[in-house]
């Protein structure tokens, strides 16, 4: 039996992406997700294909850069379910003009509202309840960008994608102590719709060569089903075909 089996799993994010491809990997090991999301038709898409699989998934759409919804909905499943033992922060986006010249004040805001407030604000959520149980597992997706910043990530992703690196780590630093634990997920290009919104889309022959969702969901519930003694701090994850090492200006995940 998966070590899965009856915990709760949060997913911010997880109406398309990365963040479906977790819900549907801890899902298949015995979890039971609860998919948050700005986009109802799109939660309940993948909520009702999980359950179609025999799994359990409950959907509470959500803009994680509202702090007081973010408390709301931790606050409803721990008092349907009693715990959440599972946070997949993955809620993210870019913009389509992201460089320093053409990034205003209000995008940027909106990069750092949802990509490193949302986050902290789904952390400080559901520290309480797992602190109390002293048990918890925060898995957070970040970027390529994370690590090696690229031209075309814009300032306001590889900003706030690398400030969610520190974010992680600074967690394992306080948190051990309670027994919680944190990765912050790392991957390259990966074949998702946001890829959508850049500037130059890749044609679909090479979006074929990148990271598949499904990729990500099997690193998301390995980091989860490990022993609770065991913290896997980060994980950098790229295709084989990776352009950030042949292209002028490579792309990034946003």
């Amino acid at each position: 039996m998966s070590v899965l089996a009856d915990s709760v799993a949060w997913i911010t994010g997880g109406g398309s992406g990365i963040g479906e491809a977790g819900a549907r990997a801890l899902a298949q090991g015995g979890a039971t997700v609860v998919l948050s999301g700005r986009r109802e038709g799109a939660l309940d898409r993948v909520a009702e294909s999980i359950r179609n699989a025999g799994g359990r998934a409950e959907t509470a759409v959500l803009d994680v850069a509202d702090e007081a919804a973010v408390r709301r909905v931790a606050t409803a499943i721990l008092d349907r379910h009693g715990r959440i033992d599972t946070l997949v922060a993955s809620a993210g986006m870019n913009l389509p003009n992201r460089s320093f010249h053409d990034v205003g004040a209000e995008g940027w805001r909106r990069l750092v509202d949802v990509n490193l407030n949302g986050t902290m604000h789904a952390i400080q959520a559901v520290l309480p309840a797992m602190r109390e149980r002293r048990s918890g597992t925060v898995i957070i997706v970040s970027s390529w960008v994370g690590r090696h910043a690229l031209v075309l990530g814009g300032p306001g992703y590889n900003a706030t994608k690398q400030a969610l690196v520190t974010l992680s780590h600074s967690l394992n630093m306080e948190e051990w102590r309670n027994g919680l634990r944190s990765c912050v997920v790392m991957p390259g290009e990966v074949a998702t719709d946001l890829l959508g919104q850049r500037p130059s889309p890749p044609p679909a022959e090479e979006m074929a060569r990148l990271l598949q969702p499904e990729d990500l969901g099997r690193t998301i519930r390995f980091v989860a089903e490990m022993p609770p003694h065991v913290c896997v701090n980060e994980i950098l994850i790229s295709p084989v075909w990776n352009r950030a090492f042949f292209t002028e200006a490579p792309a990034t995940n946003g």
